[in-house]
């Protein structure tokens, strides 16, 4: 293996915090992965490059841990929130949008710290200029897209790349969930469940042409049967079930408005039908925009991730309250926070959407914004089951719909996990023999 590839730039393991760094020399020029030699030490050597095999399966695993996690505190998010809006009837809808997701800019704050817990022995300036370094590496190998950034583009920031990245990609993301929010009270929770989630189709189709993704029958088949899960579940009882938005918004349940009561259903369709498209868009664009090319360390795509989140929530609090004020004197949403019960309850809730929209984050850089938003709509199925053990006013029975409907969009994520992970492996085998090749042709 050619010596400039050990550089002490790329040394040190990622977590680690005992090995010698120089921080004052920018991330050297190194060799492209098409350069094979003794790869006996791989992994040691080069923390942000990961044999195919490991790669995958440690990816496989941290999205795993990172699935439950978003399932668990989706679930908490959903009920919390309507229990706030339709019980405790605090309906403030822009601004549960705002502390919602101003509440990711802690991301990067509780991963900081849980950082530093870990390495207690090492001083703080050195922890600090180690992880400074590490995102900022990252972070010039999402703005250059490849793994190896040559040392004249290395010596250049890349945040002011991602300041406008942040302020694309949050415009993006407000104006996904607002829409929510605006037809929650035009439409019904049934219509607001079914087109809401078919974001996962919408997620698809633009990953195809801006991630390049290969058009596969067997996913295509994995997003078709969730989709038709959710609208058994939506429509397939006279009830409606509960159902929470990825903004902080929940709607459906025993005290949900009746649908009569739905001023203006056209509309509300149409304004969720355009939000669903602008989830599926949100979702892909970050995993352009904001995400370490393929075969990067997971770890870096996981720390970058909730850095990202808390950039997203950093700037909803500084510039996105603007719209507060402007909704308050023109009396189309009164400035109110909440007292007692729903404070709390709201605290609950935005702390569990952090978690929540972090750990989403973090599925969508190590797998794909499809499989990504195929998993969120467990979530369904999850918080239908927690009805069914919680206390009234929470209480709803489970019904026949639901387990139908769980049913049908479980089957769909173990197909498309499935579908992803062969396409993975093969990917890998390709790359592998072209390898091969390419050192027989040396020779």
């Amino acid at each position: 293996m050619p010596s400039d590839l050990h550089s002490t730039a790329h040394r040190q393991p990622l977590l680690a915090g005992d090995k010698q760094q120089d921080y004052a020399s920018p991330p050297q020029q190194r060799p492209t992965l098409g350069t094979r030699h003794s790869t006996s030490r791989f992994h040691e050597r080069d923390p942000e490059i990961l044999p195919d095999k490991s790669n995958t399966r440690q990816r496989y695993t941290l999205a795993g841990c990172f699935l439950l996690l978003s399932l668990f505190s989706f679930a908490v998010q959903t009920e919390t929130a309507v229990y706030i809006q339709h019980d405790l009837n605090w309906t403030k809808p822009y601004c549960m949008l705002y502390f919602t997701h101003g509440s990711w800019s802690l991301l990067w704050v509780v991963q900081l710290l849980i950082l530093r817990l870990q390495k207690l022995s090492q001083p703080w300036p050195a922890f600090w200029r180690r992880h400074v370094s590490l995102l900022t590496s990252t972070a010039q190998m999402i703005e250059h897209r490849t793994l190896v950034v040559p040392s004249h583009l290395a010596k250049a920031s890349p945040w002011p790349y991602f300041l406008r990245t942040t302020a694309f990609v949050t415009c993006a993301l407000t104006v996904a969930g607002g829409s929510w929010y605006v037809a929650v009270d035009l439409t019904t929770a049934s219509d607001l469940t079914a087109i809401y989630n078919c974001s996962a189709f919408f997620a698809y189709a633009f990953a195809v042409p801006i991630l390049h993704e290969k058009l596969r029958i067997s996913k295509v088949i994995a997003v078709a049967i969730a989709i038709i899960g959710v609208l058994v579940v939506a429509y397939g009882d006279t009830g409606t079930a509960k159902h929470g938005s990825k903004s902080g918004g929940g709607a459906g349940g025993p005290s949900a408005p009746d649908d009569s009561e739905a001023s203006n259903r056209a509309v509300g369709n149409l304004v969720i039908g355009v939000g669903s498209v602008l989830y599926g868009f949100y979702e892909v664009l970050y995993k352009r925009v904001a995400c370490p090319p393929e075969h990067c360390d997971p770890i870096r795509g996981m720390l970058f991730a909730n850095t990202f989140g808390s950039m997203i929530g950093t700037f909803t609090l500084l510039v996105l309250w603007i719209p507060l004020p402007i909704l308050h004197f023109t009396g189309i949403e009164t400035f109110e926070l909440p007292r007692g019960e729903a404070a709390w309850m709201l605290v609950i809730s935005v702390l569990s959407n952090a978690t929540f929209s972090g750990s989403f984050l973090v599925l969508i850089s190590l797998t794909s914004p499809v499989l990504s938003s195929v998993a969120a709509l467990l979530t369904i199925f999850l918080v239908a089951l927690c009805d069914q053990m919680l206390p009234p006013p929470l209480y709803s029975p489970l019904t026949t719909a639901a387990v139908a409907g769980g049913i049908l969009i479980i089957g769909a994520f173990g197909l498309l996990s499935w579908a992803t992970y062969r396409e993975m492996e093969e990917e890998a085998r390709e790359k592998k023999l072209a390898g091969d090749e390419s050192d027989g042709e040396d020779v």
